[in-house]
């Protein structure tokens, strides 16, 4: 449940950075505040355990093809389609087209990234330590 609770928290952190960079160049968040930031990581975090590992499954040639490119298609494919259904529950964004939905995957996903291989080198440090 501590590690739901903890990618819950970095996945909104890396939503809210997102569209807190792009707000007004191609996103427009419907609500603002943290409440609704955890409601749209759980929206994003769904979407990518059903859809992510069906869309990469079936668009494996292409992502072989582009030698992993594809996975980044993908990625947009999902932010704006969380952004989509979020908007519907009242707690979501807009995009505006293809650019700032790609710029918006790419922002969470290193933010995603940076904050999980913190949490992962605090795990190794804790269980040395033990």
């Amino acid at each position: 449940m501590k590690k739901f609770i903890i990618r819950l928290a970095i996945n909104a952190i890396a939503l809210y950075a997102a569209v807190a960079i792009l707000n007004g160049n191609g996103i427009e968040p419907q609500n603002a505040n943290w409440f609704s930031f955890i409601w749209l990581a759980l929206i994003f975090g769904i979407i990518n355990a059903i859809l992510k590992p069906i869309l990469t499954v079936v668009g494996c040639p292409f992502i072989i093809l582009t030698l992993g490119l594809g996975t980044l298609l993908i990625n947009t494919l999902l932010f704006y389609l969380a952004g989509l259904i979020g908007t519907n529950f009242g707690v979501g964004f807009t995009v505006d087209g293809f650019v700032p939905a790609f710029l918006g995957s790419l922002i969470v996903s290193v933010v995603s990234f940076a904050l999980s291989s913190i949490f992962r080198e605090d795990r190794r440090h804790k269980r040395l330590a033990d």
